[in-house]
């Protein structure tokens, strides 16, 4: 395959005859008033810290019934509170899971959080050390019972139900994925379940009523997919089911994620981009590296990945990686169900935003002990595949991402498409926004016949601060462009919240603020449903503000007990929805 640079971006030769971007500068379309967003996680409380804290959302549609929404999330509802035990710490309690669910039955307009039973630690308010026990649970459950925890990074998706002889077909029901990170809740090796430090694990449902009513014996046990060794640390994946009738591969499932060969020391090397392929409803899978394990600090293979299929049943998987020390967004394509891959192709350019924060190591957009956006320039992406029957499939290809190219406070919201099944791509072209709004996350979704692209995104509004005193402020919106003919249309703003200032949030060590990695976007023929980090509802502390920035500068400030020194709601993380109709039917 040959290749033209041009500009910042690699493409492949023919670009003039793909996708047209030439539309995406223009000004904004007039829309009616935004609506600010409905609250996703409704069971979680608004104090004490950790158990308010929420974050990486994770939404999708039942194709075959849009009425049907799911969502994930990070969920800490059932952690120990700060003050049990010695009150400046708040840690993650041993063996409590995180991966939230939440259900709508009316299109993402409003949402129920069941709860199950597991093993807890909401009760544990202190001044006692924390006893966790078996109890009421607001994540998925199953997992102590099988030896496990759900630790999070979800992945959603629907897709057919196999009837009895294993054939898919709608006309049998839809079955709800869910894919997340797992760890052992043993400590020892003696009594682990599998081996490594994290691996990867899906629960399914059949019965999604059922399920959001909190009936635990509507989901299946966990499957941990990932094969694993003693020091594997599998991390970031993402699900994705193939829902369109057309597809000779119609019905199976794909996950991929990012293989950690060292639990994360000595570099974690190598690193691997793994996908796991399931034919028979996700009872069993088979693991597959695709491409090389090289990670040198030159070369390094795709991490924040995201997996789809088109209507014929081809599966791309999309990543952000390097090549000879300059990152760029990744593509691998199979056209035999997951069995082999080629690749990867090198798309664009692209450049992590944000600065290094000398205590955590990891880069931040907001301010100094802000919250670090590994991924932020990781793709996002979504086709036209014509779901659930693959007839009216455009096929359209549209991928998103956070760049810092332009330098700190001048970040882009950069939108790429492709119509020829990523021969070739258009773009990357900046995303209109609203002035100040500096993207954090992004993540497009295409309208099943490719005539509608929404954009659900988190920016911060404020420049970087280089101080813990100045307010700042996050914000998530979603963004509609018309699509014609593969050509995307002026973008208007649908929905964008509140502000809230991220100073509220916070990593569990309490050293710096935290909003995860992701936000979502699912979409149908009328319109979509996005998912967004928000702290609206939490309040800033200034003495954690004062003793982060200690940390920074070497002056010694005593470190605060979150519940006694800071303001009930802080650390009050929540996820955030709107459901927007196309404006432009």
């Amino acid at each position: 395959m040959s290749w033209v640079r041009i500009g910042r971006v690699v493409v492949t030769m023919g670009l003039a005859m793909g996708a047209s971007l030439g539309a995406v500068a223009a000004a904004a379309q007039p829309q009616a008033s935004p609506v600010i967003g409905t609250l996703v996680t409704v069971a979680s409380p608004p104090s004490p810290f950790s158990q308010n804290k929420q974050n990486e959302p994770a939404v999708a549609i039942d194709a075959h019934n849009p009425s049907v929404v799911v969502a994930g999330s990070n969920d800490n509802i059932d952690m120990e509170a700060c003050n049990a035990g010695d009150p400046t710490t708040c840690p993650f309690t041993q063996g409590v899971g995180v991966s939230g669910v939440y259900f709508s039955a009316n299109g993402g307009h409003s949402w129920t959080q069941p709860t199950y039973s597991g093993w807890t630690a909401r009760d544990c308010l202190g001044p006692a050390t924390c006893a966790p026990h078996v109890g009421p649970i607001g994540t998925l459950p199953h997992y102590f019972e099988n030896g496990l925890v759900s630790d999070g990074d979800p992945g959603v998706t629907f897709g057919p139900r196999p009837g009895a002889n294993g054939t898919f077909s709608w006309a049998n029901g839809s079955r709800l994925y869910y894919s997340n990170l797992t760890s052992n809740f043993g400590t020892t090796k003696r009594s682990e379940t599998f081996k490594g430090f994290e691996g990867i694990a899906v629960s399914r449902t059949d019965n999604v009523s059922a399920a959001a009513a909190g009936d635990a014996s509507a989901w299946m046990n966990p499957v941990v997919i990932s094969k694993q060794n003693s020091t594997t640390f599998s991390d970031k994946e993402q699900i994705w089911a193939d829902n369109a009738q057309s597809s000779p591969f119609f019905g199976s499932v794909y996950v991929c994620w990012a293989s950690f060969g060292s639990n994360s020391k000595g570099q974690a090397l190598p690193t691997p981009l793994m996908v796991a392929r399931s034919t028979d409803g996700g009872s069993t899978w088979v693991q597959k590296q695709v491409g090389p394990a090289t990670d040198n600090g030159i070369n390094s293979q795709p991490d924040g990945c995201t997996v789809r299929t088109d209507s014929h049943g081809n599966v791309y998987v999309f990543g952000v990686g390097n090549r000879r020390g300059v990152a760029y967004e990744m593509m691998y394509k199979s056209t035999d169900g997951g069995a082999h891959f080629t690749g990867p192709a090198l798309l664009a350019t692209t450049v992590d935003p944000g600065v290094i924060d000398p205590v955590i190591g990891r880069p931040v957009m907001d301010g100094i002990a802000g919250a670090r956006n590994d991924l932020a320039n990781a793709p996002s992406v979504d086709i036209a595949n014509g779901a659930p029957t693959g007839t009216d499939a455009t096929n359209q290809i549209v991928l998103t991402w956070a760049d810092g190219a332009q330098g700190l406070n001048h970040e882009q919201l950069l939108l790429m498409t492709s119509t020829d099944g990523g021969a070739s791509f258009a773009g990357p072209a900046a995303v209109p926004l609203q002035s100040g709004d500096r993207p954090y996350y992004t993540a497009p979704a295409i309208s099943p016949n490719g005539t509608d692209l929404y954009i659900t995104y988190n920016a911060f509004t404020t420049p970087y601060r280089t101080d813990t005193t100045s307010p700042r402020g996050l914000i998530g919106a979603i963004l509609h462009a018309d699509v014609t003919g593969g050509t995307v249309g002026a973008f208007g703003t649908l929905a964008r919240s509140a502000v809230g200032d991220p100073r509220a949030s916070s990593q569990n060590d309490l050293t710096a603020e935290f909003l995860g990695d992701y936000v979502y976007t699912a979409a149908t023929r009328s319109g979509a449903v996005g998912v967004w980090n928000d702290v609206r509802n939490g309040a800033d502390c200034p003495a954690l503000d004062a003793w982060r920035m200690s940390l920074r500068t070497g002056t010694t400030v005593p470190k605060p007990a979150p519940q006694a020194d800071c303001p009930a709601t802080f650390g009050n993380t929540d996820i955030f929805s709107a459901a927007v109709s196309d404006p432009t039917p």
